[in-house]
């Protein structure tokens, strides 16, 4: 399964909506705190959300992601 930076963006901005936060963001912005405002179950819904979408979660692949620039990197890795 290919997923291209596009449909992760877009699971990621489908996701946000949905928790009410707001769905700007570029490869930089930061999961937690200052960036997207993430919390642990926040989280944990988007790590179950991007499995269910692309095949893969990129939380439980190793090293946890810090920015969205390194979920699309995870994604392009293993395409």
């Amino acid at each position: 399964m290919t997923t291209s930076e596009t449909d992760v963006r877009a699971t990621i901005t489908e996701f946000l909506q949905r928790v009410g936060k707001a769905a700007e963001f570029d490869s930089s912005t930061r999961l937690f705190a200052d960036g997207l405002g993430l919390d642990s179950l926040e989280t944990a819904e988007l790590s179950a959300l991007l499995e269910d979408e692309h095949g893969r979660d990129p939380f439980s692949a190793g090293d946890m992601p810090q920015t969205v620039g390194e979920i699309e990197a995870f994604y392009a890795s293993v395409a």
